[in-house]
């Protein structure tokens, strides 16, 4: 496929290529990449977080993509877009060289990488620039050449030391020659040293730019800078002994030359001719004009906007616009409605975005006829023509057969604005093939836009093939289309391979920057160095950011409040990030700032550009930079004497810092006047105040008065920098006050040592106490306060204590051989106090008890083998006066020592047996002497009982019956019988009882009232029931169950099993049709009476109970008395033929009417001596 342009599009072109040739030709390559492939930096030994370090400079050569730096040490040093790279936290630079420092610039659109390494050294003292570059000889900076190593031989030349590079105005006014930077060797105060400088500027042309004092070191600037000469100068500096041999490597001095704004825009050309078309629309571009400024491109002295500035004929107004960014000229007006043959406009560019220098051109539009050719000088660019480009489809020779396809032609993009206000459809380009002039051919187009999701953007006429969208384009929504043009003939046939079409959409400015968040909150520590990193705000726009529409810039409109400067912080333009540019914060003066924050696009042009805000916050976060201080120099406090924990005087100190943070927490200490420890001072967390608190009693007799020194400080040092004033430190003065003190016993406890046995009235001791108060003149009286067993006695005057009753060291209340009484001492101060005392009484040991055999009950068994029992002795008294212990049996009775022995077996045990092979079973009592080993020995007499019995293999004892018969009584025994007969009388009583009462009930049951005896009486009805076969109704099966005839033998018909009748049986006569409205009618009155007693006969248990009282009645030979009454009663044998036949009828058990009904037919069709039969029982 080709592309067929009008010659004034041509003529462009050709324009354009001669221009790129002739600026190829004068202008050096330009190459990506940084400024250096080593850098050297000297860095302070110490540098804080976000403190900037030093700058590299990467050269894009104006690339659209944005080149990313990245820092290989990313947790120590940060580098922003601009090059300049911070600390990224609190370093601390060796002395050594560190390792070198590589920085990384990638471009992600082509793929480039580039790479240049930075060697840190750390410097030997603070440099220092000047901050105003009009007076370059205030603070200047010193450069220092590093030393060589004396002993070593000069051998080769080190790489050059590189100072960050010395920006110095173009344009400076004098006086010259200006004083830039200090040269100085580390090596001049050891001898005379001669300094020089080399390189462009110095001794090559351009010469004498720079001259350097050969003494001093002083660099001199000696005439004003043109950047547009000369951007920059690399020199090196030198320095020499007196004998010319150089001392120090060179050190390169890297001087920019920084732009003003010294040269105004200048136009290609100073008139411009272009024509248009009378048939063109308005939007249909007209030319293009060109202006350059040779300042500083990355600046805004080159940044030129354009606009119109008049219009010859005025009338009608406004016929043209003028891309401001790019000088293009469009036509806003209809010409053809016009009769003008010629525009003139009057062009004005200016640079600093349209701010600065301006100047100015013409330009001649022409108005033409409309020729069906392009205009001259009409040529559209793409997206903004109304002449239709035209794609033609590439020709294929008929003659030869098709073998193979040819690749097709890529036509260039069509560039499609966004937001256009039309009309609609808005013709795009025109697609023909060379085959349309021999045959009528049918064009279309195809892919999403047109015939796909989202449709009908796109239409092409089908006979002229121009191709139109038909509604405005969003670029953020479908930035490019991708559509597929076809031809094809009158049958459909396919004359063309398709060609590809691709309309990018433009972006145009209809987006602004959106921040992340309308509010942005950060902080900064007061006193923050200028530099120090604060927050970043960052905002994003929509548009195409690979274009000025998405390129956003940001600056701060407003600080509040604007102390101590109006200018505390500063943005990065590009990056948002938000730093400090002066000293001066103080939370306690401003804890907050709030920064209103702008984000523009367009490269953050006010004209064109759109904006929005947001609002930063920015809390000044507290240091200790302010110490507590006193209230007042001397605090004063009262304490009585011995009194611990309690608060003597409060200390109450100010403190600016941010209350309850460490930064105002005070902590008191005191640092002299207490040498033993009596006082401390805690903080009072809630008010912050010191509570001298005494902690230790103080006695009043020793010291009256103390005299505190205390110093306040915070939980956290103080800032550095700041020291502890005067008014840290205060006096604390206490006075002790006197009390009266209780007196103490001395020793206490007092320890005496005694015999036991002492008798009553007998002196032991003066225990006495002490009065602490030495100034107050004082009685104390004395009084028993604890005696347990009120063994003694003190007088109250003189403390004498007496004994009132014998001492006995067995006592219960002598402990290990240890008795404690506690005393009272009581002055007679106001008010009255009292100490005790604890006299300890060491009972010693006497002879005073004799010992007694243990234990004192036994068991042997009734055989010699095994009998032996082991015994030993218990005696109240300690050693010697208790064992080893002589054991021997009584000499009477006399058939104690017949029947057993006693064998020693240690000092305090012996060993009992019989002596005999057999003892008859039973508790016997053996009488034991036992004597002890006393200086004067005690004997007693002590009875062993012993219980003979029978024992098992093991020598266990198996009858225990004499143990509980000795251990109760004869009357607790027949107690527990008796208990036992009378609970088994009243057992015996209550079942008696229990029958009784079932038979009275019984017996109640059975006795009934002749007026409501039951009458049972059951019909044979032989169209109820279960049918025919179940006529015959045998009732053996109530009384005898087991004398049951066959069914084969039993004659046809009821038979009455109860009692066999002489007669013959009777024929019983049929029922009458109806019954009797009164028997009807007595029926329904009693009818409450009948569902109970129907109820009840038709149960198995009212059955049963029928027939026991017919068999009553039966063995009594009792007969029916009184008058009978059939309608009230029902006799036996007709209650269990009634109960049969509502067994084998459930229909008729449950209804009781029926059942009524048919129980009246049994009855009338009964005879009398069946009725009677009623009565005599089943």
């Amino acid at each position: 496929m080709y592309l067929i342009e009008g010659r004034g599009l041509l003529l462009l072109g050709l324009f354009a290529g001669l221009q790129i040739a002739a600026e190829c030709r004068s202008t050096p390559v330009c190459r990506p990449g940084f400024s250096e492939d080593v850098y050297h930096a000297v860095l302070p030994h110490i540098a804080e977080k976000g403190e900037p370090l030093f700058t590299v400079i990467f050269e894009d050569c104006g690339g659209d993509d944005a080149v990313t730096l990245e820092s290989s040490r990313a947790n120590d040093f940060r580098i922003e877009a601009d090059g300049v790279i911070y600390a990224a936290r609190r370093l601390r630079i060796a002395e050594h060289r560190p390792a070198p420092l590589v920085i990384t610039g990638s471009r992600a659109a082509t793929d480039q990488r580039w790479e240049t390494k930075i060697q840190l050294t750390p410097r030997t003292h603070q440099v220092q620039k000047a901050a105003d570059p009009q007076d370059a000889s205030q603070g200047l900076e010193e450069a220092v050449l590093p030393s060589q190593n004396a002993d070593t031989p000069y051998k080769r030349t080190k790489r050059s030391w590189v100072l960050p590079p010395i920006n110095i105005l173009e344009n400076l006014q004098g006086p010259y020659p200006r004083e830039i930077v200090m040269i100085r060797s580390d090596g001049d105060s050891q001898s005379s040293l001669k300094y020089s400088v080399t390189g462009p500027g110095a001794d090559q042309a351009p010469v004498g730019v720079f001259i350097v004092d050969s003494i001093s070191g002083m660099l001199f600037l000696v005439r004003p800078l043109d950047r547009e000469q000369t951007a920059a100068y690399h020199l090196r500096a030198h320095v020499e002994d007196l004998n010319g041999r150089p001392t120090e490597d060179p050190m390169d001095l890297l001087i920019h030359v920084l732009d003003m704004n010294d040269n105004k825009p200048q136009f290609e050309h100073q008139i411009w001719n272009g024509n248009v078309s009378k048939a063109s629309r308005p939007g249909t571009f007209v030319m293009t004009v060109l202006a350059h400024d040779r300042d500083d491109p990355k600046t805004a002295n080159a940044l030129l906007r354009y606009k119109i500035q008049s219009q010859s004929p005025p009338s009608p107004s406004d016929m043209f616009t003028i891309n401001s960014l790019t000088g293009n000229i469009t036509l806003a007006g209809d010409v053809g409605l016009e009769e003008v043959p010629q525009y003139t406009l009057i062009i004005e560019v200016a640079d600093m975005e349209g701010d600065g220098l301006a100047n100015t051109a013409t330009a001649v539009i022409r108005v033409v006829r409309d020729t069906g050719k392009p205009a001259d000088m009409a040529a559209d660019p793409p997206g903004e023509s109304r002449a239709l480009k035209e794609i033609v489809f590439p020709w294929r020779n008929a003659d030869s057969p098709l073998k193979r396809m040819k690749r097709d032609w890529v036509i260039p993009p069509i560039n499609v604005a966004e937001n256009s206000r039309g009309p609609f459809p808005q013709e795009l380009v025109r697609i023909r093939s060379d085959n349309d002039k021999s045959r009528s051919l049918r064009y279309s187009v195809t892919g999403p836009g047109a015939d796909q999701p989202p449709t009908s953007i796109f239409i092409i006429n089908p006979i002229s093939g121009e191709l139109s969208v038909t509604k405005p384009l969003d670029r953020e929504h479908i930035h490019h289309f991708h559509l597929r043009a076809h031809a094809v003939d009158l049958n459909g046939n396919q004359v063309e391979n398709p060609i590809d079409i691709i309309i990018n959409v433009i972006d145009m400015n209809d987006n602004r920057p959106e921040f992340e968040h309308q509010l942005w909150n950060g902080s900064v520590s007061e006193g923050s160095k200028p530099g120090t990193f604060v927050m970043t705000v960052t905002s994003v726009d929509k548009d195409d950011n690979k274009t000025a529409n998405g390129m956003l810039r940001y600056k701060i409109l407003s600080q509040n409040p604007e102390s101590p400067s109006s200018n505390m912080f500063t943005i990065n333009n590009k990056t948002g990030g938000i730093i400090t540019v002066a000293a001066g914060l103080d939370r306690e003066k401003v804890p907050q700032y709030t920064l209103i924050i702008q984000a523009t696009d367009m490269e953050g042009n006010p004209m064109y550009g759109l904006s929005n805000t947001a609002t930063a916050l920015i809390r000044v976060t507290d240091i200790n930079d302010n110490p507590p201080e006193f209230t007042a120099e001397t605090f004063f406090g009262e304490v009585p004497e011995n009194r611990v924990n309690v608060i003597v005087a409060n200390l109450t100190v100010t403190d600016k810092d941010q209350p309850n943070t460490p930064a105002w927490n005070a902590v008191y200490k005191i640092t002299g006047g207490d040498s033993t420890g009596r006082f401390s001072v805690p903080t009072d967390p809630t008010t912050n105040e010191g509570l001298v608190t005494v902690v230790k009693p103080i006695d009043y007799e020793t010291s009256r008065t103390y005299v505190l020194t205390v110093v306040a400080t915070n939980e956290i040092a103080l800032a550095r920098g700041i020291h502890s004033p005067r008014q840290s430190t205060a006096t604390v003065s206490i006075r002790v006050t006197d009390v009266n003190e209780s007196p103490y016993f001395e020793p206490n406890p007092k320890l005496v040592r005694l015999e036991e046995g002492m008798s009553p009235e007998t002196p032991l001791t003066t225990f006495t106490a002490v009065d602490p108060d030495r100034f107050m003149q004082q009685r104390i009286r004395y009084s028993k306060l604890h005696d347990p067993a009120h063994w003694l006695r003190i007088d109250t005057n003189t403390g004498r204590i007496t004994t009132m009753a014998v001492l006995d060291r067995e006592s219960s209340f002598v402990k290990n051989s240890m008795y404690n009484a506690t005393f009272l001492a009581t002055d007679d101060g106001s008010p009255a106090t009292s100490g005790t005392g604890t006299l300890q009484i060491f009972l010693q040991d006497i002879n005073d008890n004799a010992p007694r055999v243990f234990p004192q009950e036994t068991e042997v068994c009734e055989k010699p083998e095994p009998n032996a029992i082991n015994i030993t002795a218990l005696d109240g008294d300690l050693t010697p006066n208790a064992g080893p212990f002589v054991f021997e049996l009584a000499h009477r009775p006399a058939d104690v020592r017949r029947n057993w022995t006693i064998t020693r077996i240690s000092g305090d045990y012996a060993q009992m047996s019989l002596k005999i092979g057999f003892l008859e079973r039973g508790l016997y009592e053996i009488p034991i002497i036992v004597t002890d080993s006393g200086n004067l020995p005690m004997s007693n007499t002590s009875y062993l009982r012993v219980k003979v019995c029978q024992c098992d293999m093991k020598g266990a004892c198996t009858d225990h019956k004499p143990i509980i018969g000795a251990g109760m009584g004869t009357g607790a025994i027949i107690a527990i019988l008796l208990c036992i007969i009378i609970l088994l009388i009243l057992v015996l009583l209550f079942v008696v009882w229990m029958k009784r009462r079932d038979k009275e009930r019984q017996a109640k049951q059975l006795l009934i009232d002749p007026e409501d005896d039951v009458r049972d009486n059951i019909l044979k009805y032989d169209e109820e029931g279960g049918g025919e076969e179940d006529q015959d109704y045998d009732l053996s099966q109530l009384q005898q169950p087991d004398t049951i005839e066959p069914d084969a033998i039993k004659p046809v018909g009821v038979r009455r099993m109860d009692e066999r009748p002489l007669h013959p049986e009777p024929q019983y006569p049929m029922r009458s049709a109806a019954p009797h409205p009164g028997d009807i009618g007595d029926f329904i009155n009693e009818l409450p009476t009948w569902a109970a007693d129907v109820g009840y006969i038709m149960s198995p248990r009212g059955l049963r109970f029928r027939q026991s009282a017919c068999r009553d009645e039966e063995e009594k030979g009792c007969k029916h008395q009184g008058p009978y009454r059939p309608e009230r009663g029902i006799g036996c044998a007709t209650a269990a033929r009634a109960y049969l036949a509502a067994r084998d009828t459930p229909a008729l058990s449950q209804s009781k009417l029926g059942f009524e009904a048919d129980a009246r037919r049994v009855r009338e069709s009964e005879t009398q001596q069946d009725r009677e039969y009623d009565y005599e029982g089943v």
